[in-house]
């Protein structure tokens, strides 16, 4: 998809990520609605970009999805792109979770792209355009110890992608599905970057997988995973999950020191 020109809602725009990723956007001629919850930072990245149209919301509720679905569609007069970035991570022992931040985690990750997705799509199917792009994860594909709901809530939203891709493959509305390993933001806490760095956990700069995320929406790709070798351990654990097990048995017992420090 070309996006010079196009009408883009973008998610999670005042994040570590977002907030790239929006310059990114507005620099490749995009007309873009930015939607955050934090709205003094959106506003301000606003004040940065210029010509865009921030849209404070409250994605946790399908009425806040409707709500700010509606003033996306009222400033942009309609859509062409939607990406679906926002998300909330956590690094705990299970037995440690706070189920309030189960039920936010899985309606901010899997919920609101499903909401959002669910009201603009008649738009799109009236002129039978348009492309849903769901930021996943790796973990998405590789369930990993002590990120139980985010995995969960990203191998929904890859399931989501998948059949909602092949429910439109007659249109020429298009799905994809964009899974990075872990990224360096402030949405990884302290016990989180600690870990990665006793487990040598590799992670990547958002600078570089903005690049790619825009080159997926360029080339028109339905699915792609980033980093070697994590991509090649999707491929390994969809065939032989238990050599995965093994392979992180040892990783996982590291992470269980800090994820319980929390």
């Amino acid at each position: 998809m070309e996006i010079n020109g196009k009408r883009v809602v973008l998610t999670g725009a005042a994040g570590g990520m977002g907030s790239i990723l929006a310059e990114q956007l507005v620099a490749a001629g995009a007309r873009l609605a930015m939607v955050d919850a934090n709205a003094d930072a959106l506003h301000q990245l606003a004040g940065k970009l210029g010509t865009v149209y921030p849209v404070a919301g409250d994605l946790a509720s399908a009425e806040g999805c409707r709500v700010a679905a509606d003033e996306c569609m009222q400033l942009l007069g309609g859509i062409d792109l939607l990406i679906n970035l926002a998300g909330i991570n956590s690094f705990a022992a299970y037995e440690d979770e706070d189920p309030r931040k189960i039920e936010l985690m899985m309606h901010v990750n899997l919920l609101a792209p499903m909401w959002l997705a669910r009201a603009f799509l008649p738009s799109m199917q009236k002129q039978n355009s348009g492309r849903i792009v769901n930021v996943g994860s790796i973990f998405g594909s590789i369930g990993f110890a002590y990120f139980s709901v985010y995995s969960a809530t990203k191998f929904g939203l890859r399931g989501f992608s998948e059949a909602l891709r092949r429910e439109l493959a007659d249109t020429h509305i298009k799905v994809t599905y964009i899974a990075p390993r872990a990224v360096k933001t402030p949405m990884n806490s302290d016990a989180v970057m600690q870990m990665g760095e006793a487990t040598g956990m590799n992670m990547d700069a958002p600078e570089e997988v903005v690049q790619k995320i825009i080159a997926a929406i360029n080339n028109d790709r339905k699915d792609i995973y980033f980093g070697f070798p994590e991509a090649l351990f999707v491929r390994v654990n969809v065939l032989f999950p238990r050599l995965v097990d093994k392979a992180l048995a040892a990783q996982n017992r590291i992470a269980r020191t800090f994820a319980r420090k929390q």
